[in-house]
């Protein structure tokens, strides 16, 4: 069984986050780019963001015996095949799990308008990650 205290502590750290990303994507680019400590916020809160959902991915995997995911991009697959995410959010997620890899092991590759483009762009898939596992648990109480 789900453990859903494990499950909302993770999401109340990404809404966390994600106010915290949803201040630095108020800035202009040239603001963005001018201070080295908003490409680090940024780079740091998104690449725990993802952290925490793949600790939300891996928990129900593992709780609910779901076939073991071979890599980070895999884990959403996984919640794709038994409904927990929809089918074409897929391969968003699978590349949100690869900007978290590059950042983690490439972190000298990832370019800063990269990651203020992600910044204006990308959040929303955060957040809709967040209403889906919210609605699976809705379903699973």
């Amino acid at each position: 069984m789900v453990d859903r205290d494990v499950i909302c502590n993770r999401i109340s750290y990404i809404e966390d986050n994600i106010r915290q990303l949803n201040e630095l994507a108020k800035l202009t680019e040239a603001e963005f780019l001018s201070r080295f400590y908003y490409v680090a916020s940024a780079k740091y809160l998104l690449q725990t963001a993802i952290e925490a959902m793949l600790d939300i991915a891996h928990h129900i995997i593992a709780r609910q015996r779901y076939r073991a995911p071979r890599t980070y991009a895999e884990v959403f697959s996984v919640l794709v095949e038994h409904g927990i995410l929809p089918a074409e959010s897929e391969n968003t997620y699978r590349q949100i799990a690869k900007f978290r890899n590059r950042v983690v092991h490439l972190y000298h590759e990832v370019a800063n308008k990269e990651v203020f483009q992600i910044l204006k762009e990308g959040i929303s898939d955060i957040q809709a990650f967040v209403k889906a596992i919210v609605a699976y648990m809705g379903k699973n109480s």
